[in-house]
């Protein structure tokens, strides 16, 4: 067995896959170099798989391998595929209705005019929804509390106080979501099946057979999880947008909406990088992000672990060139 460390990470032994996923409602997504997968466990205790190939624009065009392009393009996608599963993941669950429920008026409208693709598209409206959300709290409103503090836009101090206040409002906002969002009960147990997503990651890339016993020893935490990058793209933010220097309301809101493409592409690179390097000054960029997923996972059950299992199984593929990350 390989030996794991304090947080089962960056021992000699592991090998980087080219593997991700996401916790869902009462599942896990598992994203391999070819396929995705999603698994749910039913109230009677089956566990429901899906599987499916993954198409991506990096699969079809070289250009979107493209390093700093294929982080952008990749966290558009990989929003709109976590919607997808969680939407998935939801069907699959027993919900009780009562029988005499009947879909409202503007539901039938919109089904008779978009009939089958209504889903899809209620999908990406959401997707885009949550975007505007994201940006206008974490990057417009921090640009605007900073733009309320009296300083000299000429001087290098006065633009080093407008960065490092916006920063720390973006960083102190993110936080802050994060802390509340743990609190809520529901969540807290989809942060058990992330728990369970990167316990079964580590032991495949452990080289272990993927059995309870072996995933249940490895770390909730992981260098590439989601909330690891967003922290990154946070930190990313304040290097990027201080070489823009400071201008009307306008102009900074519209040169951050342009920049954020940049900033996720280079926070990708960055978390790429993390997620394959042992080097002591990699770890130490990475411990913020694995500190931080102490309030998005939680340690899982057995049963969750099997979940979890069964949807990375799914995705493994014989290639192993195809699984390097």
């Amino acid at each position: 067995m390989s030996k794991v460390n304090k947080f089962g990470l960056w021992d000699k032994n592991i090998q980087p896959k080219n593997i991700g996923g996401e916790a869902l409602i009462e599942g896990v997504m598992m994203r391999g170099p070819k396929e995705m997968a999603i698994a749910v466990r039913k109230a009677d205790g089956e566990i429901v798989i899906e599987k499916k190939p993954l198409r991506t624009l990096a699969s079809k065009h070289k250009f979107f391998k493209t390093p700093i392009i294929r982080g952008a393009v990749g966290m558009f996608e990989s929003l709109v595929l976590g919607m997808k599963a969680i939407m998935r993941s939801a069907e699959f669950v027993d919900i009780e209705e009562e029988e005499n429920d009947k879909p409202s008026k503007i539901d039938s409208f919109l089904e008779k005019v978009f009939g089958d693709k209504i889903q899809e598209i209620a999908i990406y409206i959401s997707v885009i929804f949550a975007l505007m959300l994201g940006i206008g709290l974490f990057f417009l409103l921090p640009n605007f509390i900073a733009g309320l503090i009296k300083f000299n836009k000429d001087s290098f101090s006065g633009l080093l106080i407008y960065n490092l206040v916006e920063g720390v409002v973006r960083i102190g906002l993110f936080l802050g979501y994060i802390a509340l969002v743990s609190k809520m009960k529901d969540i807290q147990r989809v942060f058990e099946y992330h728990g369970a997503e990167h316990k079964t990651i580590h032991c495949y890339e452990h080289g272990e057979e993927l059995t309870v016993e072996n995933v249940r020893k490895y770390t909730t935490r992981h260098p590439r999880c989601g909330t690891a990058f967003l922290f990154v793209v946070m930190i990313i933010s304040i290097l990027v947008f201080s070489f823009i220097g400071v201008h009307n309301m306008l102009i900074n809101v519209i040169s951050r909406l342009l920049l954020i493409p940049l900033v996720a592409g280079i926070s990708y690179e960055v978390i790429k990088f993390a997620g394959r390097s042992c080097h002591p000054v990699i770890r130490l960029v990475s411990m913020p992000g694995l500190m931080l997923q102490r309030f998005t996972t939680r340690e899982p059950d057995d049963k969750q672990i099997e979940v979890a299992i069964a949807a990375l199984e799914n995705v493994i593929v014989a290639d192993k060139d195809a699984e390097k990350w």
